[in-house]
């Protein structure tokens, strides 16, 4: 659960930042860190899809088909159950609190906790981060905690603003977001793992993972939107394809 404790801190750091800086952070900076994540997220997602696929040209060719195919297929399910639509109305209600407290004094401390901790736990890279890191696609490594650490300087960023609205007690969505995910990544570790690993699917899940990183990465660089919910079940199609087509 290092992803989980890495974003915590992340978040931390991020408020005591934001409470002693006189200033928000300059336009220039923020596009800086913006595109420096957004180059990490696409090579964290890459590197995740290069450890997961092996073998000669045609098994890698096989299991890239399979990955592609479950995204395509787990986006149509996460439409059916409309997964980006509840993603929105979450995202739209936590905006709700960020734009009612700037409007309104004093602060409003409790929405700000709220509002945080809604946008730090319902982030898809905060998902996809706590499943990866679960599910490491090495057997003995230590878990895939990097899409979290990008996602904890994310968050961090944020929280820098969030603390000036808000104050301090927002940081402390810190702790909801680190029970949250690493609720998600003890699940994946030790009931999960032991029945993808005892029958070779724990690769197929990481290469669909690092794809969905490199499609967040499109966010990040608002090169185009994407309904990035809608593409999560594909997390757990890949592994049915996978033992569909052995």
């Amino acid at each position: 659960m290092t992803g989980a404790f890495l974003n915590a801190m992340g978040i931390l750091i991020g408020g005591l930042l934001g409470l002693a800086m006189p200033k928000s952070l300059s336009v220039r900076t923020q596009v800086f860190f913006r595109s420096a994540l957004g180059a990490f997220t696409i090579f964290f997602g890459l590197q995740l899809v290069w450890l997961s696929v092996n073998g000669t040209f045609r098994p890698v060719l096989k299991q890239l088909f399979i990955a592609a195919l479950a995204i395509i297929l787990g986006f149509w399910i996460g439409k059916l159950l409309r997964l980006q639509k509840l993603s929105n109305r979450l995202g739209r209600y936590a905006g709700h609190l960020i734009s009612s407290a700037q409007a309104n004094a004093p602060r409003k401390t409790g929405a700000g906790f709220i509002a945080c901790t809604i946008l730090f736990c319902a982030a898809p890279l905060g998902l996809l981060g706590a499943v990866t890191d679960g599910l490491p696609p090495q057997d003995g490594q230590f878990g895939y905690f990097w899409l979290l650490a990008v996602k904890a300087v994310m968050d961090g960023l944020a929280m820098t603003g969030f603390v000036k609205i808000f104050g301090w007690p927002s940081a402390l969505s810190a702790f909801p977001a680190f029970i949250f995910l690493s609720a998600i990544t003890f699940a994946c570790q030790f009931y999960a793992k032991p029945f993808l690993a005892a029958h070779g699917l724990v690769d197929p899940v990481n290469a669909v993972g690092g794809l969905i990183a490199c499609a967040i990465a499109l966010m990040i660089f608002e090169v185009r939107r994407v309904e990035l919910a809608n593409f999560l079940p594909g997390l757990a199609v890949a592994p049915l394809l996978a033992w569909w087509l052995k």
